[in-house]
């Protein structure tokens, strides 16, 4: 096949599977952020440099491609692994092992536990394939599939191999669901396996019958939570799976912010795509304390533009006894970055200046972490000033930044009044 050839399809520039064809075998699938734009490079002068020569190979032996469009790329990355599975192409698996790629497993009801969803290497199943109701695979991409997964758990909480050691805290934050319901929880274990087979239309239809049982068992907060999946399930926001690589879709900046800080007022002009992903997870730290005393630190989250504080957390500070807040600041991100389960920011938002981003640079430095540091610098009248750190991500990012400063800094007060109120009546 060639760019000529190319140039006659119709793709449509959004996500889904495609499929490179010889006559009737299919050669190779892959999926796509933008179907268009993802073939596209199949087609450039540098795909033996991007792809190697199997991929050209390929390409040069195929005659025709074929598609499937889905609606996120969630979808897309379950659904290339499920025709993967089915059809064999040899272009998929001639250079690597099934056994090196990772599997969604999910296991078998017993008498003692409830059905567990989690992801194993391809060699460590085969010990343990009697463990298993059904196994979805296999997904080349562990990162991709990680982040697959808890976009997944949100909509439908699950039990894993660590809720046992954290089953109070993850259904705090969502990641467990009431497991006095079990009826509901198997529901939910039911829809996972058919997300994972690519039949979101019978999700939905499953959805709507158990949320009419509930409402008419007037159950109005689990049905409630229903209508929440339901909703979730339209409205997949799966932009931490895109990734410009290859020619793949084109990211934009958020919708632009008309800023309050001088100099950094952004507009449709500044409205261009991304060398290569755009930001998903934004991280705020902020210090709270009086004279030194009560002396606290704090996490907020912001994810794709919102608030997300199921992920926010708190520090009471240990080895801090005067007004040290640079100090405090690396006590707290050294107990955060000490949890390696949580997962990596983009982007991380100090308050202060020069001195508190040196601080966390040293701690990234340290442990070898490539993360962008920013600091929100304050006015007398603690109302934000400038951003201190790279230009670029502090006037495309303007809006989250602030959000998150204002959102972190709000946080702190509040645990450090209540920890202040706590002490004085004990």
């Amino acid at each position: 096949m060639n760019l000529k050839q190319f140039k006659k399809l119709k793709l449509l520039d959004k996500p889904g599977v495609y499929f490179f064809k010889k006559a009737s075998e299919i050669l190779y699938i892959g999926k796509a952020t933008s179907l268009r734009d993802r073939v596209k490079s199949y087609f450039g002068k540098d795909l033996i440099d991007t792809r190697g020569p199997v991929i050209l190979d390929m390409v040069f032996k195929a005659d025709t491609v074929k598609w499937t469009q889905t609606d996120s790329v969630l979808e897309a990355l379950i659904l290339e692994a499920e025709l993967i599975k089915k059809y064999q192409p040899k272009y998929n698996t001639k250079e690597k092992s099934d056994k090196s790629f990772n599997f969604v497993c999910i296991t078998k009801e017993t008498k003692d536990d409830l059905p567990k969803v989690i992801i194993k290497r391809g060699r460590d199943i085969e010990t343990e394939v009697q463990k298993f109701s059904r196994i979805f695979g296999p997904y080349p991409n562990g990162s991709q599939l990680k982040l697959a997964v808890s976009m997944i758990r949100k909509i439908f909480p699950f039990l894993d191999d660590k809720s046992k050691n954290y089953a109070e805290f993850y259904r705090q934050i969502g990641l467990v669901p009431d497991l006095k319901d079990k009826r509901m929880y198997l529901e939910n274990i039911k829809n996972i396996k058919l997300f994972f087979e690519g039949k979101k239309k019978k999700i939905l239809q499953n959805l709507k019958k158990e949320m009419q049982i509930y409402a008419k068992a007037r159950e109005f907060e689990k049905a409630g939570e229903i209508k929440r999946q339901v909703f979730a399930l339209g409205h997949i926001n799966d932009i931490a799976l895109i990734k410009v690589k290859a020619g793949e879709g084109k990211i934009f900046s958020p919708a632009p912010f008309f800023g309050r800080i001088k100099g950094t007022k952004v507009g449709p002009s500044d409205m261009k795509i991304l060398p290569s992903s755009t930001f998903t997870r934004i991280e705020a730290y902020d210090i709270a304390h009086m004279g030194g005393k009560n002396m606290v630190g704090v996490m907020v989250v912001v994810e794709d533009g919102d608030v997300n504080k199921n992920e926010y957390r708190k520090f009471k500070i240990k080895t801090q006894e005067n007004a040290n807040d640079t100090g405090a600041l690396r006590e707290v991100l050294e107990r955060r970055f000490a949890h390696g389960e949580w997962r990596t920011p983009d982007v991380i938002i100090v308050d202060g200046g020069v001195a508190q981003i040196n601080a966390t640079k040293k701690i990234f430095k340290k442990q070898d972490l490539d993360i962008k540091v920013l600091a929100v610098l304050k006015d007398e009248r603690h109302r934000p000033k400038n951003i201190l750190g790279d230009k670029n991500l502090a006037q495309k990012y303007e809006h989250e930044i602030l959000l998150a400063n204002s959102e972190a800094h709000r946080f702190a007060i509040k645990y450090h009044k209540d920890l202040r109120n706590k002490n004085f009546l004990s």
